[in-house]
């Protein structure tokens, strides 16, 4: 099965942003473009507005004058469904209600021949319940462009319970055509990107919950030791609070209420608040002309300790010693190669964030998992209200010697960014098992879809695939309300490799 043909007619049923975006990409390459709004007007509109995008591509030397003529003439709105007729795809980005995207289905049907693809664009419903309604089922596919559609490269293409393999595969070539990266997915809750994404929100407002860390602190954690673009505060400030938490809350609900995708009620107050993000000028950070952005906590100066005794390789944070030792602190080795932790002149110790609490000893600090511990300017740290004052000095004056800023947060398991990975990985690794997507296409689509610095599966490669289910075993004994409790698909994950390794 390939992709459409170039002669063929596609059309776009709404015109807000992501309409017009998804008619552009088809557009530019190559199809005749049809678009239709129900409200009067909109689709001319539209079509002004994308003519002046590819006046701007022109500008930018993106596009000839010539292509940019060619693919107005192109383009054509029209003011009644009837004007769809002879097209052989239709992508709808229509208002997110699912009785409203039934009947404009419902309706196209009467227009369009029987092979014609139809495709949704919805980010939260269900690609089937849509499809549900439909007279021939098998044609109908989730197309999810993610916006702005002509930048973001990432296309989910869904495939409903009904949907035929061959108009999943039509579709997944077009995409490709179209110059996007598609990746195959099956219809679950939040596809693959909303679904996995949905820790990276959670656990942030869960440190934030637990008065742990301010917004600040934490999205700087998230950048700068875990290599994220964005932290999670700024991030849905951008995205809109609203909008974020209609996606969590949508999720949540459509798998029963599952306590790991539970909404925050932080950010619930924040909406009910009218406090949207950036559109409203004020969110998480006060976005007004001439506020003043917040700094995170930052720990000032300390001077390091003369050495470190390493009990153990350190795990996922080997390359620390290497930075110690270039720092030119003492590294000593200890006699039993037992353990993954520094000891401190002090006789406190400093362990990788493991899901337990520095409260559950006598003298011990955590600090955080960084993407890249050389490449890391930030290390967050945590302890508890008993841990010594020297003990604390001395892991500060450490992180500070090797050229980071330190971060000191509340006793918290996991920290941030250790707990934030081990649950984005748990819940790669269950989509997979469910026959949601492969191990690549989540890869890909956590790369490209949220600009994550690695996918889900590229992390458990770097940390060991029994990490992420050791972490949040402690986490779950500390806090076993369910929400860090491993899946089942997560331990078998990590077994299949221990079996592997004990063959002969």
């Amino acid at each position: 099965m390939t992709a459409l043909d170039l002669s063929s007619p596609v059309a776009v049923v709404g015109t807000g942003t992501m309409g017009q975006g998804i008619a552009q990409v088809a557009l530019v390459a190559g199809h005749p473009v049809r678009l239709y709004d129900a409200a009067p007007g909109l689709a001319r509109k539209a079509a002004d507005a994308i003519g002046s995008r590819l006046d701007r591509l022109v500008e930018k030397e993106r596009l000839t004058a010539d292509e940019r003529d060619a693919a107005r003439a192109r383009l054509t709105p029209v003011d009644d469904l009837s004007g769809l007729a002879g097209c052989s795809l239709v992508v709808e980005a229509v208002v997110e209600r699912l009785d409203v995207k039934q009947e404009l289905f419902r309706a196209l049907e009467d227009v369009v021949a029987d092979d014609c693809l139809l495709a949704t664009n919805t980010s939260s419903l269900s690609v089937t319940a849509i499809g549900g309604a439909l007279r021939v089922p098998g044609r109908f596919v989730g197309l999810h462009f993610f916006n702005p559609a002509p930048l973001l490269p990432l296309v989910e293409v869904v495939s409903g319970f009904a949907t035929d393999f061959g108009a999943a595969t039509r579709a997944y070539e077009t995409a490709r055509a179209w110059g996007k990266t598609p990746v195959a997915c099956a219809d679950t809750p939040g596809f693959i990107v909303n679904r996995v994404a949905r820790p990276f929100y959670a656990e942030a407002f869960a440190v934030y919950e637990a008065q742990a860390a301010d917004p600040a602190t934490v999205d700087a954690v998230l950048r700068e030791s875990g290599g994220f673009r964005m932290g999670a505060f700024e991030l849905t400030d951008l995205i809109g609070q609203d909008v974020n938490e209609s996606v969590t809350h949508s999720v949540w609900q459509a798998f029963f209420q599952d306590v790991r995708f539970r909404p925050s009620l932080a950010q619930r107050r924040l909406v009910e608040s009218g406090r949207l993000g950036r559109k409203t000028g004020h969110g998480w950070y006060d976005h007004r002309e001439g506020a003043e952005r917040p700094a995170p906590h930052t720990a000032e100066p300390a001077e390091p300790p003369a050495y470190v005794v390493a009990e153990g390789g350190l795990g996922p944070a080997a390359e620390l010693l290497d930075l110690i030792r270039e720092a030119g602190i003492e590294v000593r080795e200890a006699e039993e190669d037992e353990g993954t932790r520094l000891v401190l002149p002090s006789g406190g110790q400093l362990v990788l964030a493991d899901g337990q609490l520095a409260a559950e000893f006598a003298d011990v600090v955590y600090f955080d998992l960084a993407l890249d511990y050389r490449r890391a300017t930030r290390i967050a740290l945590s302890h508890a209200g008993h841990t010594s004052a020297k003990t604390v000095a001395q892991a500060t004056g450490l992180f500070q010697a090797l050229g980071k800023k330190v971060s000191v947060i509340g006793d918290v398991p996991g920290m941030i960014v250790a707990r934030t990975v081990a649950r984005i990985i748990d819940l790669a690794v269950e989509a997979v098992a469910q026959g949601v997507a492969t191990e690549e296409d989540v890869d890909t689509a956590m790369r490209l879809g949220v600009n994550y610095p690695l996918g889900p599966f590229e992390w458990s490669r770097r940390l060991g695939r029994g990490w992420a289910g050791a972490l949040l075993d402690e986490m779950h004994e500390v806090d076993p309300c369910g929400r860090y409790a491993p899946s089942l698909a997560l331990y078998r994950y990590a077994c299949a490799t221990d079996q592997r390794e004990d063959t002969p």
